[in-house]
């Protein structure tokens, strides 16, 4: 069994900030000789989640706005309380996403549909500097 792990590192704007990350991981599996196996995307922190969509511009719009509806960010959350920092909507949002993802690793190529981008959305109220810890395990 052989494990490689690497690091992507991006800038983000905050406030839903959706990036594309589907070509670096991508190129990790490819750099790490794995054929068969798993690919696990992490992002490391509180306020950003991973996940899959169609990397369109009306799904760009749509996330955001739906987010504004379910945890809206002009509301009072225990967390401002307790940090005031504002960001307690940001960590909702990175617990209802998730902060990780896991993908099938077929023929040295990320098991992803026609459609299907993988993305980093961040949540937090503030430009960022993001870590994407992608690891590969397989034969």
């Amino acid at each position: 069994m052989k494990i490689s792990t690497q690091e992507i590192q991006l800038k983000t704007k905050g406030n839903c900030d959706i990036k594309d990350i589907t070509s670096e991981i991508s190129a990790a599996v490819m750099k790490s000789g794995i054929k068969e196996g798993q690919c696990t995307v992490f992002s490391v922190g509180s306020t950003a989640g991973i996940t899959t969509i169609e990397y369109e511009p009306g799904l760009l719009k749509d996330i955001p706005k739906l987010l504004d509806k379910l945890i809206p960010p002009a509301v009072r959350y225990h967390h401002d309380d307790t940090w005031g920092d504002g960001n307690g909507h940001a960590h909702l949002r990175s617990a209802l996403f998730k902060t990780s993802l896991s993908i099938p690793v077929f023929k040295g190529e990320l098991t992803l549909g026609t459609w299907q981008q993988v993305v980093l959305l961040d949540f937090d109220n503030k430009s960022r500097s993001r870590r994407v810890i992608v690891q590969i395990i397989g034969e």
